[in-house]
């Protein structure tokens, strides 16, 4: 095991080289690696929060350790320049609570404040703090300024806390509430120090990658029951899982006009790069995208015609291209069955289910993705094949629930992820 003093150097060398080419006779021994993610996207109407004189302590689940650590900040759908006061990144510990011993003032090319323009992020400078696999990390921002979260992850499935008024309480042990969220405003990621066999995975899809239907603050989404799996691997200590998952994305269309804004999401093939090909020591991506192109046309897109088989199948063939261009895995999904769905009457039709299973009929024989996770197999009623089975259904007949969730997490093999 390394030495504290080593670890440091590591760190500091690890900003020096970040920004200089790699050789061949000088690989680094330690790398960043992606620990935890969240898609950005845009702010929900009527759900827009504004802070000022605030502090925000946000709440996330790692997959991997290291002894340092990174994290992402993004105000890519922000109109005005995003000021952040100061930030801090700590072990969480009950509720609202850190552990001070680990706290950890973030510097922005070396001050404690920054900037961010709008449609840019920016990634802190690391800091020695020994992150550990499967547990929670405490980020802290303090916001000097009125700011609108309009850069937002909206479903968090975990508590958030906002503090009074009254200043910068980023480094806090007892952080005092003025009231909670269940959002991850302008938080996009958290990288660790890993060795150089360390790689990540990212989970690339909609609200079933998201977590929708998962117990709230236990950490039950599909992507942690990956990561909690992997872990029990002699291979998994050294994979990240990272969930790029937003509610109502689609593979070939943005969030439709209306009710949510924009706030479902670019296409799946506008920001897979930013999402899942840019996304630091990535190996492999999961793509788990089709359900919503099927279900919105009629529903909640009323102006959509309906989806064909041909037009999916193109979208995933463009996906595999642009990840085999990057050298990056890409492993498919099958489409879930979601019959008598609660979510819109028009939701599911037999002709969308036909559509569905001739989807993954090609998805089956094609072999066009590098490896396939036959989801639809796992969750279905064998009684009732266009249904999910009871035992795995969140009780709205589209999304798993936290059975659901692990269930699907043990399809998901270093095997078909090629990480063996």
């Amino acid at each position: 095991m390394k030495s504290t003093m080593s670890r440091g150097a590591a760190i500091a060398a690890a900003v020096i080289l970040s920004g200089a080419p790699a050789h061949a006779t000088d690989a680094p021994s330690e790398h960043w690696v992606g620990t935890w993610a969240a898609s950005p996207q845009p702010f929900m109407p009527e759900h827009l929060e504004t802070f000022r004189n605030q502090s925000v302590r946000l709440i996330v689940h790692t997959s991997i350790g290291g002894p340092g650590v990174r994290v992402r900040i993004s105000n890519a759908y922000g109109t005005q320049p995003l000021a952040i006061g100061a930030a801090h990144v700590a072990q969480s510990r009950k509720g609202a609570d850190i552990d001070p011993a680990t706290d950890r003032a973030l510097k922005f090319e070396g001050k404690t404040a920054v900037m961010i323009a709008p449609g840019k992020s920016v990634v802190s400078d690391p800091v020695q703090l020994e992150a550990r696999a499967l547990s929670d990390l405490a980020v802290t921002f303090f916001f000097p300024q009125e700011t609108q979260a309009t850069t937002n992850h909206f479903l968090a499935q975990q508590t958030g806390y906002v503090s009074p008024p009254t200043g910068d309480v980023t480094a806090t042990e007892r952080f005092p509430v003025a009231k909670t969220i269940d959002s991850w405003p302008f938080l996009t990621g958290i990288d660790v120090l890993a060795p150089a066999r360390a790689a990540s995975v990212v989970l690339f899809g909609d609200s079933t990658v998201d977590g929708d239907g998962s117990t709230e603050n236990t950490n039950q989404r599909w992507s942690d029951a990956v990561a909690k799996r992997l872990q029990q691997s002699d291979r998994g200590p050294q994979i990240g899982v990272l969930n790029q998952g937003i509610i109502g994305n689609r593979m070939l269309a943005d969030s439709p006009p209306g009710k949510f804004g924009a706030a479902l999401g670019e296409a799946g093939i506008r920001r897979f790069a930013r999402d899942a090909l840019d996304q630091p020591g990535v190996k492999c991506i999961v793509v788990r995208l089709g359900v919503n192109d099927l279900g919105f046309p009629g529903s909640f897109d009323s102006k959509a015609g309906p989806m064909t088989a041909e037009a999916l199948i193109g979208g995933y063939r463009q996906l595999i291209e642009r990840a085999h261009r990057a050298g990056v895995r890409i492993v498919g999904t099958t489409i879930v069955p979601f019959e008598g769905t609660t979510l819109n009457d028009s939701y599911y039709s037999a002709a969308k289910e036909q559509t569905r299973q001739q989807v993954n009929a090609w998805l089956r024989k094609e072999q066009a993705f590098d490896g396939l996770i036959d989801l639809d197999k796992v969750l279905r009623d064998p009684d009732h094949p266009t249904r999910m089975l009871p035992a795995y259904d969140s009780g709205d007949h589209l999304h798993p629930g936290d059975a659901g969730y692990a269930a699907s997490a043990d399809a998901v093999t270093l095997s078909v992820l090629g990480l063996e």
